[in-house]
This record gives structure tokens, sequence and C-alpha cells, in this order.
């Protein structure tokens, strides 16, 4: 047996012979960064060893490869590097990258009338009652702490707001990255990795865990009692609700796609720390992958309501969609997997202090750039990464093939040209100093952006309408609220016929569920509509391959 010293957590574990460090981190209660779930393909579970000359290691040479400096400077992956002696580990710290990650928690929102579930009435004790029926006591007179949570559980973010049910005040919210993230970055991964009992637990307590941290830090800002906070609505897509209720997500990986989950309805609220009377409300869900965060923006963006063609999208590792022609609905989902959250790409990272998240050329071929927490970029995040790939094909530096072109053939500024670096032996565009966009980093995009696309020709097809036909397009999420509207026309991910007819609606699964929680007519009304909304299957479609392959060009 060796032992590894996780050196930032101070922890001292026993490995088996050959076992990763990986493997090790994981019994330990370490966590490493691993959003490909130990497969070998993301290269972000680098760790640094200690006296790496001397350390008795194996490293698989055939994972995702680090760069011969990091090698050099004594980093490997995690995943790929089984132990035989005794060695010291240096991780990220996952803590202080949660502080300084961007991530939106407003968005769109309507004015609605305040029609509770709960209640208090105070005679000797003051008496809860849910819809109308006691359900317990509490001891003195508690009337006015009345409140419930917002929360919206995002693929790779967490938010959570603190909602006063007597007035309906936001009093407070707070964000998180998703943990669960950091052991399988996109939902089919975590599908695959919760469908054991030990992966799905994993799942559940990593969930629970940081919204009870979430709770402790609102009621601490509030000066509240979290015995006062009642009723929890969670809103987010269909997987992460099946993983936050710790039910097996199997079925939601293999055809024919069946949730276990449904919705529209509430259950106990086992595992947060909130009144022992609390239940958690779970909104319809439409289809295996189109979940309640999409029926909250539904119902917050009023979409049925809406005269003409209203195209709704929620842009992230899923791209959700509905289309709303004179109240009629359609919806559909496509893997657009992680390379909008900065995963699989070369200098990829979450939106956190270091990232590049502006990236524009100018008239005079200068380049301008904002790196959140204006120190020197350390990598690019999503918002980036399409306003940089956007701006070099608006230029011609990247041709319509996504393949990279010189200055004669692109047309542009031969000074723009001195930034085509060599990188890991192949040509790569130097956005920042030593921040770099491979070839292999447009492939990424052009296939993510391409699946949306897809996505979205197949769903206008599917009620005979038109791009130019399309009235209003809202574009819902975090990620969404940091993009340029110019740059999703020009690397193709919108049609240039939706030029000026773009809004940014913010997070509208967060707004969406704070409207279930004041009102608790939209939950029968939202069970109803959910029914009609017809759900386009992309892969019944015989056309699909054709929409994708053409949607890939810039």
């Amino acid at each position: 047996m060796s032992k590894i010293h996780f050196k930032v957590q101070n922890i001292v574990f026993e490995a088996e012979k050959g076992e990763t460090i990986l493997s090790v981190a994981r019994r330990a209660g370490v966590v490493i960064e691993s959003p490909c779930n130990g497969v070998g393909t993301c290269g972000k579970c680098k760790v640094f060893l200690e006296n790496i000359e001397t350390a008795a290691i194996e490293c698989d040479t055939g994972r995702h490869s680090l760069s011969l400096e990091e090698k050099k400077n004594g980093y490997v992956l995690a995943c790929g590097t089984r132990v035989y002696g005794d060695i010291t580990v240096i991780t990220g710290n996952t803590e202080k990258q949660n502080k300084t990650l961007k991530i939106m928690r407003e968005g769109h929102n309507f004015q609605y009338e305040i029609k509770r579930k709960y209640d208090k009435t105070e005679k000797d004790k003051t008496v809860v009652t849910y819809d109308g029926f006691e359900i317990g006591t509490e001891n003195g007179n508690t009337t006015t702490g009345l409140y419930g949570l917002s929360v919206d559980i995002g693929t790779t973010t967490v938010v959570t707001a603190l909602i006063d049910l007597l007035n309906g005040t936001e009093i407070a919210s707070v964000s998180a990255l998703n943990p669960q993230s950091l052991h399988a970055q996109d939902v089919l991964t975590r599908i695959h990795f919760a469908s054991e009992p030990e992966g799905l637990s994993v799942m559940y307590r990593e969930i629970t865990t940081v919204l009870n941290q979430m709770i402790a830090e609102l009621v601490k800002e509030a000066g509240i009692n979290p015995a006062h906070i009642y009723e929890v609505i969670y809103s987010g897509n269909t997987t992460m609700i099946h993983l936050a209720c710790n039910v097996n997500p199997k079925t939601l990986g293999r055809y024919p796609y069946t949730p276990q989950i449904t919705g529209g309805k509430s259950i106990p609220a086992y595992g947060l720390c909130i009144s022992p009377f609390g239940k958690i409300y779970l909104p319809p869900i439409i289809s295996a992958y189109v979940g309640p965060d999409i029926t909250s923006g539904v119902l917050i963006c009023e979409l049925e309501k809406k005269k003409g063609t209203t195209l709704f999208i929620d842009i992230g590792t899923n791209g959700e969609m509905v289309i709303a022609k004179d109240g009629v609905l359609s919806a559909t989902s496509t893997a657009a997997g992680p390379a909008f959250e900065g995963m699989n790409i070369s200098y990829g990272m979450r939106a956190g202090k270091g990232a590049l998240e502006r990236f524009e050329i100018t008239d005079q071929n200068d380049i301008v750039l904002h790196v959140i927490g204006d120190i020197p970029a350390t990598g690019i995040c999503g918002s980036g990464l399409i306003d940089l790939v956007g701006e070099l094909v608006r230029v011609g530096i990247i041709g319509s093939n996504g393949k990279f072109q010189s200055a004669a053939k692109g047309n542009y500024d031969v000074k723009l040209e001195q930034r085509f670096l060599e990188y890991q032996g192949k040509q790569a565009f130097e956005a920042a100093e030593g921040v770099y966009l491979t070839g292999k980093d447009i492939r990424q995009v052009q296939l993510a952006k391409g699946a949306v696309r897809a996505g979205i020709e197949a769903l206008l097809l599917n009620l005979n309408v038109t791009a130019e036909e399309v009235d209003l397009v809202q574009i819902a999420g975090s990620f969404g609220y940091h993009l340029k509207a110019e740059n999703l026309i020009n690397i193709g991910l919108l049609p240039r016929a939706f030029q000026g007819k773009i809004e940014f609606v913010g997070n509208t699964s967060k707004t969406g569920g704070t409207a279930f929680l004041l009102n608790y007519e939209f939950r029968t009304y939202m069970e109803a509509l959910v029914k009609k909304i017809s759900v386009a299957e992309l892969a019944n479609r015989e056309d699909f391959d054709k929409l994708f392959v053409k949607a890939l060009n810039f």
C-alpha cells in the first residue's frame, strides 16, 4: 500500500498498487475536477506532484496530452496516473474558484398576485398550514416568518434565492458551481455516472451539500431562522431534477428516454436544512431533455400568450428551446456538449477570475480584451470563446469551413497574422498573452453551435415557419446573457434573419421558479399547458443529420 498526501486539504490516504490519483481522491473525499468522468479526454484533472522526478508513478500516454512544459514542471493527469509509492499531490482550490465565478442571477419577470400554499395562524402556538390543512405547530408567535426558496439547478451552476412569502420580496440570492460538474461535465456523462448506486449517491450528496451551504449563507445574511423556510422550488433540466431528488436517471440515457419524475407535484424536503414541515415542488417536466427550467421560462415569458412567432432558447451544455406560434408550442433539445462552458477547449475555463470573457477586433485591427477580475488572462470562458471565434470569422481569420486562413486568403490585416504561433506542434491563434485558440477548439465550437442551429432549423420546420417569419428570439440562461447577438450570428449559431430580433432574458429558471413559489395557480395552469406542448424528437427526423452537417459551417 502507498500513501498519497493531498497537501491543500492536508489529507493522507492509502492507495492500492496501481490505483489512479483520481480514484484515491474520490475515496478520500478530495474533489479533483474531472468533467469527462475520468475517461481521459478533457485534460481538466491536472494536478501538481512534488518531486515528480523520483515519484513512483506510471502515466497513461494515451490520455489527453499535457504540454511538454507542463510535464517538465511537474503536472500530471489524475485520471491517468497510477501510483506505486508515496507521493504528495497539490490540487486546485475549487472553493476559491467558486467565489470568483460570474453567474447570472437576474431574469425576466412580470407582475402577478401572491397566492401561496403555506400560511400561519397564531393561537397559543403558531399553526402552520399547507393548502388549507394543518401540518404542524411552532412554539410562540412565528407568523411574521414565512419564507421559501427558488432554486435554479443548472448543469454547471446553482442559483438559490430566498423569498419572503408574505410580500413576495427577494431578500437575498447566492450562486455556486454545481459540484456535480467536477465529476461529470455534461448531462449524458452525468446520467452514465449516476446510473450506478454509488454514482447516484455521490451526485445526490454533492447537490444536497451545496444547497445546504447556500441556505446557511442566505439565512445568515437575512438574519432568519432556517426552520421558517417552508417550501423550495426545484427548477432545472430533467436530469438535474432526478439527481437532486436521489432518483436514478438511467432511463433518461436510453431509448425511449422516459423520465422517472414527471413533475407537477410536491415531495417532502428530505435532506435540506429547512422546516421539518417543508416541501419541494417540482414544476411539470416537458420531456426527458426539456425540463422544469424551460417550463419556468415558458411561464415567465408568457410564450403561449404572444402573438406571432417567438423562439425561446436556453443555450448551455444542452440547447433547450421552445417555439410558440400564436399560442401553439413545440419544444426540443440538442446535446451541444460542454464547449460553451469552456470544457474540451485547450485554454477553456469557467467564467471565473482570469477568464477572457470579451474579445473584439476594432476597425484599426487592434484587439480589445476584457478579462474577469481585470488581471492577465489565464483561459477562455464560454462567452469569450463565442466572441473570439465570432470576431475571427468576421474578419476572415477563420474560413467558413472552420480552418485558419492566411491574411492573403482571408483579406485581413497582416499584423493580426503575427498572432499565429505554434502551440503543441500546430498552428494556433494567440488570443491573449499565453492563451491560444487551436484548430481543435474551433472544431468543438462548430460541433456545439451546429447542434443548436440544427435544433432551431428542425423546430422551425416542425411548425412550418421560416427564420424570416420569427418575430422575437428570447435567449435565456446565465451563459446566454453574457453573449453578443452579433457573434451568435457571425458563427452561424443563429440565422442572420434573427438580426435585430434578439432579446436576452437572463435567468428565467430562477424567476419562473419564484412565480411557482408565490402563486399556486401557476402550478395547475402550467401542468395543463405542458401537456399541450408537442415535443420534436430530433433523433426521429430523417433529415437531422443533413441539418446538422449544414449547420457546421460558419
